[in-house]
């Protein structure tokens, strides 16, 4: 086995083992809490998956951006939120079963909204894009779905060993992240400094703020909700945009490391974000539940 496919493996355990955790904590209640209030869902979708992927293809223009690049901006935006981002929403005091609720439906439109969504793009700009449905059924699956639901059905069989399990599952989870992210930064540190002398960082870094802005404005009127919004049409998950990028580019290896530095400046403002909602006094949901990672 070669280094990288280690690396690689090591990731996705990760990554299973983060979404496993979080289901240690929910319920099958959590996890359809969306999918049963269609005004709100509505209103996600039409954040993260309708003017997101506009917000990508207007930043493209004035910004004179590598092509990888705009790539990346695009594979980003059509993206399911990551694993992680259940635990970022509950920090900025956003309600447990819609940060739940949210990771699970934009992991299930996506199946469809994807091909459809690169369909368009295509339409408008005339790039070649495209990924089947089973591509983004077996990624979404295997790295959100499958490991959330069993998560749910320890929970649901043996409570007390799942509230147990869930911190040294996640510090697993965060041990492994560590691991396989250290020569994954190391390897693309060149790549990514190039970016840093154009324009780059001020068009991700639009595209990111772009996201937080409009997933807060469309939060709706329940303050707790907001935050949840915001960092799901913010963040995105690295993997999916990236399975994306090499299935229609696999020779422009620049994508890659355009979306992981989207990672890092998207982490980065969404901690600022993050700080600037806890700073704002705000009634809490009474829908709130306790969150003990």
């Amino acid at each position: 086995m070669t280094v990288t496919a280690i690396i690689l493996l090591l990731l996705k355990a990760s990554i299973i083992l983060s979404v496993f955790a979080i289901g240690l904590k929910a319920t099958f209640a959590d996890a359809t809490f969306l999918l049963r209030r269609p005004e709100q869902l509505g209103r996600s979708f039409l954040s993260m998956n309708v003017l997101m992927p506009l917000v990508a293809l207007a930043i493209g223009a004035p910004f004179d951006l590598h092509p990888a690049v705009k790539i990346a901006l695009v594979v980003i935006a059509v993206s399911p939120t990551p694993p992680l981002f259940p635990k970022q929403a509950l920090k900025a005091g956003g309600t447990e079963v819609y940060a739940i609720g949210l990771l699970v439906a934009a992991a299930v439109v996506s199946v469809g909204v994807i091909p459809l969504s690169m369909e368009m793009i295509h339409r408008i700009t005339g790039i070649s894009l495209a990924m089947r449905p089973g591509s983004v059924a077996v990624l979404v699956l295997s790295t959100i779905l499958a490991p959330l639901v069993a998560g749910i059905v320890v929970r649901g069989l043996w409570s007390a060993v799942a509230d147990r399990a869930a911190g040294p599952v996640a510090v697993l989870s965060s041990g492994l992240l560590i691991a396989s992210a250290l020569p994954i930064v190391i390897g693309l540190a060149r790549t990514v400094f190039s970016f840093v002398t154009d324009g780059t960082i001020l068009g991700l870094g639009v595209f990111a703020l772009a996201g937080l802005f409009i997933g807060h404005v469309l939060g709706g009127p329940e303050p707790a909700e907001r935050p949840v919004l915001a960092l799901a049409t913010a963040s995105r998950h690295p993997a999916v945009a990236m399975a994306i990028a090499h299935t229609n580019f696999p020779d422009q290896r620049l994508a890659g490391a355009a979306v992981f530095l989207y990672v890092v400046l998207a982490a980065i403002l969404c901690g600022l974000y993050l700080s600037w909602v806890r700073r704002t006094p705000a009634p809490r949901s009474t829908n709130v539940k306790a969150w003990k990672p």
